[in-house]
């Protein structure tokens, strides 16, 4: 599986639940968090300056879904990621 272009393929990951004032807080209540954490799978040929398996971080409400092989993948722009880790 390839990306193509500007966009990326990337795998999102499961940050570890935060404890605030004794509370764990899930990923459903952390809703105040606008961005997701992912791994960059493959990235465009017209891409610079993401590599694949980069950790980036990009708005939640970009791109879409996409399962292959039995893994679901998120299929994003280059301009939605806001971070490189």
């Amino acid at each position: 599986m390839k990306a193509v272009n500007y966009y990326l393929i990337v795998e999102k990951l499961k940050d570890e639940p935060k404890k605030v004032g004794g509370l764990i807080l899930t990923e459903e209540v952390d809703s105040d968090n606008r961005y997701l954490k992912a791994k960059v799978i493959s990235t465009g040929n017209a891409v610079e300056g993401i590599n694949e398996g980069d950790v980036v971080y990009y708005d939640k409400h970009a791109g879409h879904g996409i399962q292959h092989k039995d893994k679901f993948y998120q299929v994003i722009k280059h301009i939605d990621v806001v971070l490189i880790d």
